[in-house]
């Protein structure tokens, strides 16, 4: 036992969260089990359904009931939406905990510290909540300096042209 590998694709650039599901592909075409869990694309997510082909070996969860993106909403409806993703920020760290899966990625969980439904202290405690097991990945657009000392590797996908 020993403290999770940690991976983050950040960056303003498309294809983090293919990223980050290509590495799930890969680990369950290596028999391990995958979990995703999407946040702040709405319901829909980036409409990876035909991953859910892929169970039992890949699990996707979106804790969000609204059809419509996080920034789409009424104040009164990101506060609702706002509980939701913390249902779904539990069932992380429960998978965590428990040894749930080989592999955690939590989609957008950076994004979630931008529209302060999560504070960088929260996600470090989350990080550190597995015991080891579980390779994690988090994407969203912006790197924290605070996390560094928590992650192994930071992959930055950018746009040049």
């Amino acid at each position: 036992m020993g403290k999770a590998h940690v991976t983050v694709f950040c960056g303003n650039g498309k294809g983090k969260t293919s990223a980050a599901l290509g590495q799930g592909i890969f680990g369950a075409s290596a028999g391990k089990s995958v979990i995703i869990i999407q946040f702040l694309k709405g319901k829909v997510g980036e409409r990876i359904d035909f991953i859910k082909r892929l169970e039992p070996e890949i699990k996707v969860f979106c804790f969000e009931k609204s059809d419509v993106n996080f920034e789409a909403l009424s104040p009164e409806e990101q506060q609702e939406e706002a509980m939701n993703i913390r249902n779904g920020l539990n069932f992380a760290r429960k998978v965590l905990t428990t040894d749930g899966c080989d592999i955690l990625i939590l989609d957008e969980v950076l994004g979630l510290i931008d529209k302060g439904i999560l504070t960088i202290e929260e996600l470090k405690a989350l990080i550190e909540a597995g015991d080891g097991d579980t390779e994690l990945m988090l994407t969203g657009i912006r790197m924290y300096e605070e996390l560094y000392p928590c992650v192994e590797d930071v992959f930055c996908i950018d746009t040049l042209k």
